[in-house]
């Protein structure tokens, strides 16, 4: 099993190549709030284009929602947040630092030891002290405070809709997008005319107010989440099983494949199923695709049976009826929901974290990130090697021109053309065009240029030489997924 990159690696490298920005820094940042950088932004867009492609636009039985984040606290109320979507919270009255007491045990501790004079040392989560053997039992950051009893926390953003701050007027920032699909369940089926089974899905913010939120992007209070309600019907059988336990398996198996397809190693992923005394009170199974992150085997994505726990809520909730109408059996059914969640931001830093590479290359250190095509922030680099040269510049401008208008492609020219293609390996860039003196021509010597410019590949380093006129054509080969071997075969070897 390949090792991991550290997470200060990654932190190090999105700032300085434009991923991601502490928010508001300038101001001594927010915590946990994140901004995503000119490059970031397009590797966070690929991966919902990607994720809403494969499972929206690819498949017959899903459409997609834009639900508001606001929504009636009345939808809060009947999905059970404003009572229970709470965590355990304590206070340490020395420093005033708060703490999920669920999770004090897996976070290392300050002790200040009195075997050795009160020595100052940080134990590892849930060891005892090497020296005197004290296990934790003050503030895990200060070593010095007592702790405050458990009280419950509720995770919701609270505001108030309109001029006035009155009870009547609180609202939510919703800590979830699902439960803008439930209440429209009905609107999407009338308007759609769709059978069962079929999925909405949606991409959206939702907000949650952690209490000890870290890990870079991992756990924010601001995140977007990419949902698929997948609506069964209950009655159903497939083979002699209940259709919902079916395709609840189905999704498992296609969720964990999507990752892979992107490019994470196989290695970096698991799945894990909830037990018993873990699974949610409306939840007949649940499963997390896991990742390894730096930090250790982290969920990435959940997928769960929800059964009719949802619509049957907000149904009794509204007084409106949330069914379908079962043609077949004459009887109207409350669908059962197989939910894939998966959070956007944290699919961008298992990508980022998936792709990093540290190769050798002739004595020196070369960063790469192996993004797929389909997930690199610039396709194509186009690169002039010298910029001094008018026409070298002129026509390296042309050409970025004309494949911008298909694939997001960049102009460089501040630096030696080693150093640009280093810059580019960095960000994940699949590949460099260069056009050079032999492109042009020299007029002074009399020399013609011959229209061919120089494709440098991001993983093999192998260059080709292909006519100017060609590159519209060979890239649209390599973005559709041909293998670059094969393209490359085609086209004389460019000398390095």
């Amino acid at each position: 099993m390949s090792e991991p990159v550290s997470m200060d690696t990654i932190v190090s490298l999105c700032k300085r190549r434009g991923f991601v920005f502490q928010s508001s820094e300038i101001y001594g940042g927010t915590g946990s709030c994140w901004d995503y950088g000119p490059l970031g932004v397009e590797l966070k867009n690929n991966v919902k284009r990607a994720w809403w492609r494969d499972n929206v636009h690819l498949r017959p039985d899903l459409v997609g929602l834009d639900a508001s984040i606001l929504m009636h606290p009345a939808v809060w109320k009947a999905s059970g947040h404003v009572d229970h979507f709470t965590d355990p919270m304590v206070d340490c009255k020395a420093c005033q630092r708060r703490f999920r007491a669920d999770r004090l045990d897996g976070t290392p501790w300050v002790h200040y030891c009195p075997a050795t004079k009160g020595n100052k040392f940080e134990i590892p989560a849930g060891e005892p002290c090497k020296h005197c053997g004290a296990r934790r039992t003050l503030c895990p950051e200060c070593g010095k405070g007592e702790l405050t009893a458990p009280r419950q926390f509720n995770l919701m953003f609270k505001t108030f809709m309109g001029p006035v701050e009155e009870e009547a007027a609180v609202t939510y920032l919703r800590p979830e997008t699902a439960q803008g699909i439930f209440v429209n369940f009905d609107n999407v089926l009338q308007a759609m005319r769709l059978r069962l089974p079929f999925g909405i899905a949606q991409i959206g913010k939702a907000f949650r107010n952690e209490i000890t939120p870290g890990n870079f992007t991992f756990r924010t209070r601001e995140f977007e989440q990419m949902e698929i309600e997948f609506f069964v019907n209950p009655l159903d059988t497939i083979e002699g099983r209940p259709a919902d336990e079916v395709w609840h398996e189905r999704w498992i198996q296609e969720r964990f494949a999507w990752y892979g397809r992107y490019g994470i190693r196989p290695d970096h992923l698991r799945l894990r199923e909830h037990d018993a005394g873990e699974l949610a009170h409306y939840a007949k199974r649940t499963a997390d695709i896991e990742y390894r992150f730096p930090i250790g085997w982290s969920e990435l994505e959940g997928i769960a049976n929800r059964t009719d726990f949802d619509l049957k809520q907000h149904a009794r909730s509204s007084g409106k009826s949330l069914t379908y109408f079962d043609e077949e059996r004459k009887t109207h059914v409350v669908p059962y929901v197989i939910e894939p969640s998966a959070g956007a931001d944290r699919s961008v830093l298992a990508f980022l974290v998936d792709a990093y590479r540290e190769e050798e290359v002739r004595g020196e250190k070369r960063v790469v990130l192996r993004f797929h095509p389909d997930l690199a922030p610039v396709k194509v680099a186009v690169l002039p090697l010298l910029k001094k040269r008018p026409e070298i510049v002129r026509v390296a401008g042309e050409i970025r021109g004309r494949l911008a208008r298909r694939w997001v492609t960049v102009y460089d020219d501040t630096a030696a053309i080693g150093r640009l293609y280093r810059r580019q390996d960095e960000v994940g860039t699949p590949f460099c065009v260069t056009v050079d003196v032999q492109t042009v021509g020299d007029p002074q010597k009399g020399e013609a240029g011959d229209g061919q410019v120089t494709i440098r590949e991001r993983d093999s380093m192998e260059q080709i030489r292909v006519p100017i006129a060609a590159l519209e054509a060979v890239f649209a080969e390599l973005f559709d997924g041909a293998a670059w071997s094969g393209v490359a075969g085609r086209y004389p070897a460019a000398q390095r």
